[in-house]
């Protein structure tokens, strides 16, 4: 089969690699769609590897069709549509995942927008939900508006009777993201987010969880603001590694701030995450109160040009590669 390798000169190539074998309880599924995450750019860079057990391309969510099933395999047989969550793997043809690692494909969904579900939907649903005990009713504040998660993240807690704050880097982002449904949009240029969050809190509509990917300086000096007993959920980095934290309210509010990471949880986890999905988030795709936000399909052979999309920052939406079509 073939698979997208990193060369010497970090360039994408799409070349022969070796057939996967499947063990008892893997499938091997024939990917049809491979979506895109900021981790491939690192992974990339050689900063995010691959687990040890997985190929070493990347690739962390895929749909696609089965095509054979390990002796074990209870919960699927050939010929199954399916959507998967990969530790790697994904920038290929065919890829061998854990039966418990795969989920049916919404009702109405393709392929490609089926592909742009498990990773940014457990990363979302994780954070929000489980990590930050995230409630209908509650504020839920996810900066960096315009990424691919956050047009994941911003729909889903709405969907679940959450109020969502988010932030992004122009009034003509903040135009762009309107159909996610967020309530406020901050305008970080030329907005300070601290005192909006200081004026929301005193309105009484203070943010009981952040899914954070910016964290830097900004996460010290909301942080304060948080309702009591809220999570600062810290899922990256991208805004800067530090941050001053104001210790007196976190002690007095019983604030919580949680490192969190979807790739380093065991695979009995994931699979209670997916599992979580399917009951609570797939019929909100289904009756359209969810809808997956694609920016933009490209064949496969084009992955050079997908991930210069994500280093420009000009998606609002998910990029997706199309292996194939049939």
């Amino acid at each position: 089969m073939k698979a997208i390798l990193v060369n010497e000169n970090k360039d994408l190539v799409w070349t022969d690699v070796a057939d996967p074998e499947i063990k008892g309880s893997e499938v091997l599924l024939k990917i049809h769609a491979a979506a895109l995450n900021r981790a491939d750019l690192l992974q990339r860079q050689g900063k995010y590897p691959s687990p040890e057990d997985c190929p070493e391309w990347m690739g962390l969510e895929v749909a696609g069709v089965v095509e054979a099933v390990g002796c074990d395999v209870t919960k699927w047989k050939v010929g199954d549509c399916a959507c998967a969550l990969l530790g790697g793997g994904g920038y290929a043809e065919y890829v061998a995942a854990d039966q418990d690692m795969l989920m049916p494909i919404p009702n109405g969904l393709s392929m490609v927008e089926a592909a742009a579900l498990p990773e940014a939907y457990a990363t979302s649903y994780l954070n929000l939900f489980i990590e930050g005990h995230l409630e209908a009713g509650q504020t839920a504040f996810i900066p960096a508006g315009a990424s691919g998660l956050a047009s994941v993240a911003i729909p889903m807690a709405k969907a679940l009777g959450a109020r969502v704050i988010t932030s992004v880097l122009s009034d003509e982002i903040a135009e762009k993201i309107k159909p996610l449904g967020a309530d406020l949009i901050i305008n970080s240029t030329t907005e300070c987010v601290e005192e909006i969050l200081k004026t929301e809190e005193e309105c009484g509509r203070a943010v009981n969880v952040s899914m954070d990917c910016l964290s830097g300086e900004t996460l010290g000096k909301s942080l304060p603001y948080m309702a009591r007993g809220g999570y600062w959920i810290v899922i990256s980095t991208l805004a800067g590694i530090e941050t001053t934290v104001q210790l007196r309210p976190l002690l007095t509010k019983g604030l919580h701030l949680v490192g969190s990471m979807l790739r380093n949880r065991t695979p009995k986890f994931k699979a209670y995450i997916l599992s979580e999905l399917v009951k609570n988030v797939w019929p909100k795709i289904e009756d359209g109160s969810i809808k997956p936000s694609i920016y933009k399909v490209l064949p496969i052979t084009e992955a050079e040009a997908a991930h210069a999309i994500l280093e420009r920052g000009e998606n609002i939406g998910k990029v997706v590669l199309r292996v194939c079509d049939n």
